[in-house]
């Protein structure tokens, strides 16, 4: 007490003030963040005053850089940055080197603007974690950095219509996750690279007369007429001319063999040749109903795994569809790597095993060959609901009627709602989504890869959104989650809300159709910023309305709302979103009362599936 008097005394109370003062100032924020937007805002132009109006930097409080223009945070409570975006800005100057003081950015927009100069060479080391880059419409010059290639997040790398010149790095194909890349309308010439997914179209080169190189042109005859040049200036005779023509049409026939046999195995198919003298062994089944097989059989039933086969592919792997010989169809997923012990992967698969309802697609059988986990599900005619509501080819697909999709929401949620109260110890999905929502023949939904998250490394269970850039992109992340790397039920609800949306909407998680050209957020973002009646009456699939049953659609609309609102203990339980659903659905009879008791904490499910509280860093 003496201390605090004298401290509240003549000079002692200034400084007694001035540490309370400064203590609170470096609690707020996260000072490298502010620090890389004043570098930013010092290094840029602004002619249009836009950064000048809104980077006030004159704020004390937790999170005041989150309301800057373009600015987005993990949580906007907390000054710690996750996107910038400063497209169309009028921006001037270079490449702002201060961006690497942002130290939890993910994505970097500068598009639009009137940058010069080259990118740098480090930008590597200035953006390490970056997974999308948008530098698109500028004037950068100068070569496309190499090291580039050292940005392995990067899901988005778009440089075009710049002054960029040279060879594109090759490198860059060595960017496996990479699914947009745009380079047109620059002066780059020579060979372009091969990317591992193969998903880069010949639109992504465009007005760039110098590139080569499937898909594009070959580079061979620029090289035989290089060549010829070259040996007619030598004075180098006819046989010599022959021999070299030779070699590089042998050059490049190996090239494109080569190419092609990439082209022919994009999921690295070599695995399953690789897995020869182990055909032998046995797939361990659960149902007595499904004959005894050998893995020769599996591979047999997809043509060694081949590419057609393939009918989806994510986080937890590739799915296979698989005949037997007795016209049997089989859906066959081979995990990724898992870092889990061969005993500690038959303890989960005998877990999995053993969950069954009439909404979850039963496992019946796993194998294990060499580090190759394969598990072995019933085929579902339909597909996934993604599928059926977003088909790629729009024009012969059949619209999804009212009963039908109120008849899913309401079965992919009893599903749900039993993993996570019908359980001991419950289960939670973490990746629920269009993706993993599977139709029988009866276009019964059927919840597929529950319990597959313990199987996945730490790095694919807690980080895979966020290092695959699919935090915006995906669209089915529950905003909690991006701060706390926690796995809950509600956010399993979240997720759910979404898959509700895209029933009652007909869009897409992201890329929304129907929204204005500007609006770059997700389905749950649009949806939850319209305000009135008129507006939500036009987010709904047009094929619904006028169809009788406006109130229902309605109401459906809302339980889905409720979903996804922002903080998740307002949220319901999966339970209760069940519930609500089938009053909806009552004169349907969809549902078979037995079937779905209240939550309860019986010994339905066994095993340990879920870790309850996983916390990892980003840094």
């Amino acid at each position: 007490m003496a201390f605090l008097r004298r401290m509240l005394n003549g000079r002692d109370l200034g400084i007694f003030v001035l540490l309370l003062l400064l203590s609170c100032r470096f609690s707020h924020g996260v000072e490298s963040d502010v620090n890389c937007l004043k570098s930013i805002k010092a290094a840029l132009e602004d002619p249009l005053d836009m950064l000048s109006s809104s980077w006030d930097f004159n704020n004390n409080t937790e999170g005041f850089i989150c309301n800057f223009l373009g600015v987005e945070c993990w949580h906007p409570h907390e000054s710690k940055v996750l996107n910038i975006k400063l497209g169309d800005l009028g921006l001037k100057g270079q490449f702002p080197r201060g961006v690497v003081n942002c130290t939890s950015l993910t994505g970097l927009d500068l598009s639009s603007n009137n940058l010069s100069g080259s990118i740098p060479e480090d930008i590597d080391y200035l953006i390490h974690y970056i997974t999308s880059l948008d530098l698109s419409s500028n004037n950068f010059s100068g070569t496309i950095p190499r090291k580039l290639f050292n940005c392995t997040f990067l899901n988005v790398l778009k440089l075009d219509n710049n002054k960029l010149t040279g060879q594109i790095p090759p490198e860059l194909g060595q960017l496996s996750r990479l699914k947009t890349f745009s380079v047109v309308s620059n002066q780059l010439s020579g060979q372009i690279p091969y990317f591992q997914n193969g998903t880069i179209g010949v639109e992504s080169y465009a007005n760039n007369p110098g590139l080569c190189g499937s898909p594009l042109k070959s580079c061979q005859a620029a090289a035989k007429k290089s060549n010829s040049v070259v040996i007619v200036a030598a004075g180098v005779g006819g046989a010599t001319f022959a021999a070299l023509v030779v070699i590089i049409a042998l050059f490049f026939f190996m090239r494109r063999v080569s190419a092609r046999k990439k082209e022919e195995d994009p999921e690295g198919n070599k695995w399953a040749r690789s897995l020869k003298g182990t055909k032998g062994i046995k797939v361990s089944m659960f149902k007595k109903s499904v004959s005894k097989m050998r893995l020769s059989d599996l591979m047999k039933a997809t043509n060694n795994f081949s590419k057609d086969n393939i009918i989806g592919s994510g986080r937890t792997g590739t799915v296979y569809k698989a005949v037997l010989d007795d016209g049997t169809s089989l859906m066959v997923k081979r995990l990724q790597e898992s870092q889990y012990s061969e005993k500690e992967f038959l303890s989960e698969m005998s877990t999995l095993g053993s969950v069954e309802h009439r909404n979850l697609v039963p496992l019946l059988g796993f194998c294990v060959a060499k580090k190759e986990r394969l598990l072995v599900y019933k085929h579902m005619l339909h597909g996934t609901l993604h599928d059926q509501l977003h088909p790629v080819e729009a024009d012969g697909a059949k619209i999804m009627d009212w009963p039908t999709r109120l008849k899913i929401g309401i079965g992919a949620a009893r599903g749900l709602a039993w993993l996570h109260h019908n359980c001991n110890p419950r289960i939670i999905h973490r990746n629920i989504s269009s993706k993993c929502i599977l139709l029988d023949a009866d276009f019964e939904p059927k919840i597929s890869d529950f319990g597959l998250a313990r199987l996945m490394n730490p790095i694919d269970t807690h980080l895979s959104t966020f290092v695959n850039g699919e935090f915006g992109d995906l669209g089915y992340v529950a905003p909690e989650y991006t701060r706390t790397l926690v796995a809950t039920p509600k956010g399993d609800v979240y997720s759910f809300g979404t898959v509700l949306l895209e029933l009652v909407t007909g869009e897409r998680a992201t890329h929304i159709s129907k929204a204005p050209e500007d609006f770059k957020g997700n389905l749950v973002e649009w949806i939850l910023q319209l305000s009135s009646k008129s507006q939500l009456t036009d987010a709904i699939d047009k094929s619904l309305i006028g169809k009788g049953v406006d109130e229902e659609v309605f109401q459906f609309l809302k339980v889905a709302c409720n979903c996804v609102v922002p903080t998740s203990k307002e949220r319901p339980t999966m339970f209760e979103v069940f519930q609500l659903l089938r009053a909806i659905g009552q004169k349907y009879n969809f549902t078979i009362e037995e079937e779905m008791s209240t939550p309860s904490n019986n010994d339905d499910c066994v095993g340990e599936l879920i870790v309850a509280r996983e916390m990892m860093e980003i840094n």
